[in-house]
């Protein structure tokens, strides 16, 4: 579970908020705390006043995978492959163990091919599916994307996505400016001006949404 309780932070005013889903979309409008509200839960930022508790502890004794919106503001590597083996070389695990976790999520996102390349000769999309393998590559609890798709090509949004529906994460929390894409999410937040304006499953908020930039296309063209 996801518990969110007298959360004050920058623009963010969360009074009380729980969710059980797996999968949790953020949307709003430019500027209404998204992001902000992201880099709590990921423990990158402490906030100002409250707490988040994510599995029932705080995130910074949660193991969590973030992706960004600009993977070169991320990477920190010169190499493909040390890029991904990062995290489980900081957890101090074996030379063989850390080979096999590279290399099985390089399999699984479709990057092998990039291992030995270096970082700075890939594509915007590239980047953003090592940023993804690097994420997942020792099993978080939790993964948190703040509109990692937002620069994408639809292949490469789909890949990333399809990597999170397989992920063993217990929760996804992801900012996305694609309805269709939120429109997948098992809950919905929609923020406005640093609070959670609507809260729920798909059908819940979008109901609420349907007059709006923020109704899902593909919903609007089956109505």
């Amino acid at each position: 579970m996801i518990h969110i309780r007298d959360l004050r932070h920058r623009i963010i005013d969360i009074p009380d908020l729980a969710i059980h889903a797996r999968s949790v979309a953020v949307i709003g409008p430019n500027g209404s705390g998204k992001t902000t509200l992201l880099l709590v839960c990921s423990g990158i930022e402490e906030p100002r006043a409250g707490e988040v508790r994510i599995l029932g502890r705080l995130p910074s004794a949660v193991k969590i995978g973030w992706v960004g919106e600009f993977p070169d503001r991320t990477l920190l590597f010169s190499r493909v492959y040390d890029e991904i083996a990062a995290t489980s070389r900081f957890r101090n695990r074996s030379c063989n163990e850390t080979d096999e976790r590279v290399r099985a999520v390089a399999r699984e996102i479709g990057i092998s091919h990039l291992l030995d390349m270096k970082v700075s000769d890939l594509s915007g999309g590239e980047k953003a599916l090592v940023a993804m393998a690097a994420a997942g590559v020792d099993d978080p609890e939790v993964l948190i994307l703040d509109e990692a798709d937002s620069h994408l090509d639809g292949e490469t949004a789909d890949r990333i996505q399809r990597a999170v529906r397989t992920s063993s994460a217990s929760h996804v929390l992801w900012c996305t400016q694609s309805m269709d894409t939120a429109a997948c999410a098992d809950h919905i937040i929609f923020m406005e001006g640093g609070m959670i304006r609507y809260c729920g499953t798909p059908d819940e908020v979008f109901a609420r949404l349907e007059e709006t930039c923020f109704y899902p296309t593909m919903w609007r063209l089956h109505r």
